[in-house]
């Protein structure tokens, strides 16, 4: 079975606090779509940005797919905390019957405190406007900015259905450039990783105790932390050659 057969998709999700809901379905499985899911409700609901600040707390993420040992249909159905009350909603938008697993992160992420700050600019967010939209990927794509083409025949990431878990350290003074590496990132592992992931953006000048923690000395860097042993990429990330360089070692 190919990755176009209609059981083989990703989907993901993004919510509002006030419970709106945003949300895609892949079923070429080679695109990323995280920061469209955040333009389509800057669209929707006329927001001045996109509430990056949203990811990755309010998304929840079902992704299936042919393993290449059984040939057996996966199903992974993840859902952070604050989204979890929502399953049946999730449920339905996917037409799936998943149990759906909490994700954890961090504490200060998504913190009721680090998202009130959000509040005074985005107080739609935080209204309910019984939003159910699937995002068009199509309308919103920038026409000017490039998305890197990733030779299939170097494409030998591991493949396992063990989920992985990448942080990118940024600096909060360089915000346009971090879009446009979020971009790259989601572009070259949709193209890549055949397992799921989650990819935490945190932000250097906000979060000081954790890039002490993770060891952080430059930005950007990305931290592979799952599975075990970790491993980093610093400097220039643009690279497509070099991103499938880090993701191809064990």
């Amino acid at each position: 079975m190919t990755s176009t057969s209609p059981q083989v998709f990703k989907g993901i999700a993004l919510f509002t606090p006030g419970g709106d809901l945003v949300y895609c379905l892949d079923k070429q499985k080679r695109t990323r779509w995280h920061l469209d899911l955040c333009a389509t409700l800057q669209d929707q609901l006329a927001l001045s940005d996109p509430p990056y600040f949203l990811l990755p707390s309010y998304t929840a993420t079902v992704d299936r797919w042919i393993d290449p040992t059984s040939g057996q249909l996966v199903m992974v159905a993840e859902a952070y905390p604050r989204v979890l009350r929502f399953r049946a909603l999730l449920n339905a938008v996917f037409a799936v019957e998943a149990q759906w697993q909490p994700v954890y992160t961090s504490p200060e992420t998504g913190s009721p405190v680090l998202l009130e700050t959000h509040r005074a600019q985005f107080p739609q967010l935080w209204e309910c406007h019984d939003l159910i939209v699937q995002a068009d990927r199509g309308r919103l794509e920038p026409p000017s900015l490039a998305m890197p083409v990733i030779d299939q025949s170097l494409t030998n990431a591991p493949t396992s259905a063990e989920p992985l878990a990448f942080r990118l350290f940024v600096s909060g003074s360089a915000a346009a450039s971090a879009e446009n590496l979020l971009r790259v990132l989601y572009t070259t592992f949709e193209s890549v990783l055949k397992q799921p992931y989650t990819l935490k953006l945190i932000d250097v000048t906000q979060h000081p105790e954790q890039a002490e923690a993770d060891q952080i000395s430059v930005t950007p860097t990305l931290v592979r932390v799952w599975p075990e042993p970790r491993r980093r990429i610093a400097g220039d990330l643009s690279s497509p050659q070099r991103l499938l360089a880090f993701l191809q070692t064990p």
